[in-house]
């Protein structure tokens, strides 16, 4: 019988981003600096979405737009590019879709944002979910009902969580991950969580309170464990050069969600998703940095490296016959609407 649930489900807030590239440094009060990179696309939310679209995942978002140009653009490239599912998505008349300013500079960025809280929540967005094989969620002090009906319809969540602006990273937060299947912290929120001094004492706390726990460590790669199979695996990074950070941690998750439900050991779910996440910083930041199987299928066919074609030699056996078209990357503007 054939499976006809989502492959992911993801609610959350999406941004128009415009994302600048190339600045060297910050911009002090009173200095304009000029920059030759630039990129726009959808963001936030968009970035899971996009990310696990493109690995061939049926994805559906339950998110909010604007009635504006952001809005309906950001709209457009999520349902027409994309082939995202929006149906429990809604358009809420006379807000603004948030819209965030990104300055990049070297391995880290500033974000400016414009906006305001979004007039539906997660849970009247979501209502009674519908089944899915897996959930993407960012998890946070207030629980969301949502992810206990998902949990409860038989729906892996996957979660991660954000810095606490108050540093007081609460334990009492990581209680919610009883209805998680896998928990994917970096490694400064895992080891603040756990009050641990380093990633892997991290990961060893988490995985007694999760069957999947990942740390993701940035430029020395990622640690997990998987307590349904028994694997502990720890991988580096790729060495890139990084354009722009943003949504990498999105790619991560999406990718490493991609190989989970393909049954693939958990090294080579590790590996795949650095590897996308490497890949994606590469390009300009938000949702159309994403690989998907086209960037990937293309990375491993132009790469000479024989350490890395033996490292990632199981990818001759995972790529898909057909790795889809190219993929489309965030443009310097938004192209002219067709009439």
């Amino acid at each position: 019988m054939d499976d006809d649930r989502p492959d992911v489900l993801l609610t959350g807030l999406l941004f128009y981003d415009l994302v600048l590239t190339g600045l060297g440094k910050p911009p002090t009060p009173g200095e304009e600096i000029w920059t030759a990179g630039m990129g726009c696309g959808p963001g936030g939310i968009a970035n899971l979405a996009v990310a696990t679209a493109r690995f061939g995942l049926r994805t559906s978002l339950a998110t909010v737009f604007g009635d504006d140009f952001y809005g309906e653009y950001c709209r457009d490239v999520l349902c027409d590019q994309e082939d995202i599912d929006l149906s429990l998505s809604r358009t809420a008349d006379g807000w603004p879709t948030p819209v965030t300013v990104s300055l990049a500079t070297g391995h880290d960025r500033a974000l400016v944002t414009h906006g305001q809280e979004p007039p539906y929540s997660q849970d009247v967005l979501m209502g009674d979910p519908p089944e899915a094989r897996t959930a993407l969620v960012h998890i946070e002090a207030e629980p969301r009902e949502w992810i206990a009906k998902a949990a409860a319809n038989g729906t892996h969540v996957y979660a991660d969580v954000g810095w606490d602006p108050s540093q007081e990273w609460s334990r009492d937060l990581l209680d919610q991950l009883a209805l998680c299947h896998a928990f994917l912290p970096n490694e400064t929120e895992a080891m603040a969580y756990t009050r641990t001094d380093s990633a892997v004492a991290a990961l060893g706390t988490l995985a007694e309170l999760v069957p999947v726990a990942v740390v993701t460590r940035g430029g020395d790669g990622a640690v997990a464990v998987d307590q349904t199979t028994g694997e502990y695996a720890e991988v580096p990074a790729l060495a890139v050069d990084v354009l722009d950070a943003t949504g990498a941690g999105d790619v991560f998750g999406a990718s490493f969600v991609t190989a989970s439900l393909g049954g693939w050991p958990l090294a080579e779910r590790l590996r795949f998703a650095v590897l996308a996440a490497g890949l994606s910083v590469q390009q300009h930041g938000g949702a159309l940095a994403a690989p998907g199987w086209y960037g990937v299928d293309r990375w491993w066919r132009s790469l000479t490296d024989p350490d890395l074609r033996k490292t990632y030699g199981f990818l001759a056996d995972r790529l898909p016959a057909d790795v889809g078209p190219p993929v489309r990357h965030a443009p310097v503007t938004p192209p002219a609407r067709q009439h």
